[in-house]
């Protein structure tokens, strides 16, 4: 099963998270119930700015880790550069 790591801005907050439907969990996050996330379930609007496929769900959780410890002008640059996996794992480095 092919895990993604995927950003989503929220009103102007960013968000990161994993799944390996990221259309789906988008809808989750968009629908305010329960199955979005505490953060996104106030947000008016919810972007896909980026996604990526990580892999297996170690790495993807170790990934989403990374990013949410980065600043936000780094995590800005995710989404400005749209790495691949690859670009990804060494901006973050994971390799």
């Amino acid at each position: 099963m092919e895990w993604h790591v995927y950003l989503l801005d929220c009103d102007d907050r960013l968000y990161t998270g994993i799944s390996t439907d990221p259309a789906r969990r988008l809808q989750e996050h968009a629908s305010g119930k329960a199955r979005g996330a505490k953060f996104t379930r106030t947000a008016s609007t919810l972007t896909l700015k980026y996604q990526v496929a990580i892999g297996d769900r170690s790495l993807a959780s170790k990934v989403e880790a990374r990013i949410k410890r980065l600043p936000r002008t780094r995590k800005l640059d995710i989404i400005n550069d749209a790495p691949g996996r690859e670009e990804l794992l060494e901006f973050l480095d994971l390799q």
